[in-house]
């Protein structure tokens, strides 16, 4: 009888109103640790940037400094040389994201097969990724030099010329820089394309291969279709970072020669910080947000399209 009653009070027990999840205020408490850096380093910063754009805030003035409205985005729209900057950031962005992308996919291809020494070979790969992009500048500098460089004392010997200067040509500075971004960025697109293929099933292979399925089959109906969210995520991350890039571009060209490489954050330090004009810097970095939040509100509203298609 006891045992009878303990059964129905278990089954009553089971069978009743789920129990009630906290819901207070708590969970606040728990984020707010890690919610606090990002407020003060990023939304801070950005909010000041925005009110910045709007005065005429300049260095080693004594006056106050004066809200003006839109004025420096009446006279950005209209200055020719940052929009040529614009137009070579979106150049230079392009230029590098395309082949870095198609690059690392093929090395995260091999990089995925069984071969000997593969994690040597990985390791390799990603040495780039590990070095900061100041000294990446500094030794491409000295492959592109043009009196003793790598890259002309190999043209030399081989016969193809005497050299020439990279770096200081006006049609070959952006080419030069661009292959420099994409033996830089290539590694952290590497890691990102090889963890995709490796979250693919091998049975699905092994099973196209039974059915005859070729390589470039196998790759179009089994590899591409699971790796596509993936790509198309580092590929508007490798975008924005590449039109956001600064120091790279610096230290190899520092914009020139006569702005062939002069990227829009390379023409808004300078506003800024050689010619003190704060509030224009200001608005053409507001300018600069504006277009990137632009281009992840189409990547976003077409990965749900493509959510809701699957």
């Amino acid at each position: 009888m006891t045992e009878g009653r303990g059964a129905q009070r278990r089954t009553a027990a089971s069978t009743g109103p789920p129990p009630r999840r906290a819901t207070g205020h708590g969970a606040w408490f728990l984020v707010l640790p890690a919610l606090l850096p990002i407020l003060v380093l990023s939304v801070g910063p950005l909010l000041y940037g925005i009110l910045l754009a709007f005065t005429d805030a300049q260095s080693g003035r004594t006056e106050p400094t004066e809200w003006i409205g839109g004025l420096n985005f009446q006279d950005l729209w209209q200055d020719t040389l940052f929009w040529e900057s614009f137009r070579v950031g979106l150049v230079w962005a392009v230029g590098v994201t395309v082949p870095q992308f198609l690059l690392a996919l093929g090395l995260a291809l091999l990089l995925d097969q069984r071969l000997r020494l593969r994690w040597l070979a990985r390791a390799l790969a990603i040495i780039p990724w590990a070095m900061p992009e100041v000294v990446v500048g500094i030794m491409w500098r000295l492959v592109y030099a043009p009196d003793a460089g790598v890259l002309n004392e190999t043209l030399r010997d081989l016969g193809l010329g005497d050299g020439r200067d990279w770096l200081g040509g006006l049609a070959t500075a952006l080419p030069a820089v661009i292959v420099v971004g994409v033996w830089a960025g290539m590694p952290q697109t590497t890691v990102a394309l090889l963890a995709g293929l490796q979250n693919t099933p091998r049975e699905l292979h092994e099973a196209a291969a039974v059915d005859g399925a070729g390589a470039w089959r196998r790759f179009r109906t089994v590899t591409w279709p699971a790796l596509r969210p993936v790509a198309l995520a580092i590929t508007a991350l490798n975008f924005i970072w590449n039109f956001n890039s600064f120091a790279l571009v610096y230290v190899l060209t520092s914009g020139g020669p006569g702005g062939r490489t002069r990227l829009p954050m390379l023409f808004a330090y300078e506003e800024a910080f050689r010619y003190g004009q704060f509030g224009y810097a200001a608005a053409m970095g507001c300018v600069m947000v504006a277009v990137i939040s632009v281009l992840l509100a189409v990547f976003l509203v077409g990965r749900l399209r493509a959510g809701d298609e699957t």
